[in-house]
């Protein structure tokens, strides 16, 4: 079982964050039942929620307006990350596919990208869609080191790199290829810069245990990659914007808070490791938090960056 919630369960660690949390807000266990929760994607037309729980092959869903969970989709292909596009389809990422999809407003699924110069991709990990149309994602090669989260394989493509989906005319493209395990991945809210996470520390002794940024070229190219912080517990693994350009990531003592300078201004205890978040409700002022085996969420008095 998880261990009990803290109250309050903020900690602000720079003046700049005293502005961001509700003294009376609680953090809220939603459902308890995963063996790895993550890629949380909220739908403001639905008000509901989905995320994966990727050893158990299924996706869940969390009603908001009655807060009733359900399966959304079993078996699932192992997705892990989700995201929204600007129509309101659900885009995910698949270990066991090893292929990225769209879920199309009739139920069925349209892969997008499956390889990359004919070989094989890995094991697609996360992905945002920009507001050109354009989907970037990350393709580390978790779904295919073991069988937990995917089925154990040998790399086609024999490294892990960060990938960009061209709307008109859907090539695949390498956009960042210095990575040992890209995770994580979040635009500026102006779009003009892209942060990425590097969990190489699972795998390499001594490994990246930080997230880097870049900025954007021309909507579809990247430059620089300086390190924008080092995960002080744990690794960071998925992370989503606030409006104001803050970063709200996972780590294993809970979610920490980064000023756009790399400053970290405040962390939420949570009881579990946790390995993604997104923004939801009708304000986006509501933190949804994959824990290990639960789902959280928290009100915040800050809303998340517009992506729909």
């Amino acid at each position: 079982m998880p261990k009990p919630i803290i109250d309050p369960p903020y900690e602000v660690l720079d003046p700049r964050a005293k502005g961001l949390f509700n003294k009376t807000a609680k953090l809220e266990r939603l459902y308890d039942g995963c063996r790895w929760a993550e890629g949380p994607a909220y739908f403001p037309a639905g008000r509901y929620l989905v995320w994966s729980d990727i050893p158990n092959n299924r996706m869940m869903r969390y009603d908001e307006t009655d807060g009733s969970v359900s399966v959304f989709r079993e078996p699932s292909n192992n997705t892990n990350g989700h995201t929204v596009d600007r129509q309101g389809r659900l885009v995910s990422c698949e270990h066991l596919g090893r292929r990225v999809t769209r879920t199309e407003f009739d139920g069925t699924v349209t892969v997008l990208a499956d390889r990359w110069q004919g070989k094989r991709l890995n094991s697609p990990n996360d992905v945002v869609v920009k507001s050109d149309g354009s989907i970037w994602f990350t393709d580390p090669a978790y779904g295919i080191d073991w069988d937990y989260e995917g089925a154990r394989a040998e790399s086609e493509i024999g490294a892990c790199h960060v990938y960009r989906i061209d709307p008109d005319s859907g090539a695949v493209d390498i956009v960042a290829d210095a990575f040992k395990r890209p995770n994580g991945l979040a635009f500026s809210p102006d779009e003009s810069k892209l942060y990425i996470a590097d969990t190489g520390a699972s795998h390499f002794e001594n490994g990246p245990r930080h997230i880097r940024v870049f900025d954007v070229q021309d909507g579809r190219s990247l430059k620089g990659g300086e390190i924008f912080a080092t995960c002080t517990n744990g690794m960071f693994d998925g992370f989503r914007c606030d409006e104001d350009g803050r970063i709200w990531t996972s780590a294993a003592d809970g979610v920490h808070v980064y000023d756009p300078d790399g400053s970290m201004i405040a962390r939420i205890n949570v009881p579990e490791i946790v390995a993604n978040v997104c923004f939801g409700a009708l304000r986006r002022n509501r933190l949804y938090i994959c824990g290990t085996t639960s789902l959280y969420a928290y009100y915040v008095l800050v809303r998340g960056a517009k992506t729909f």
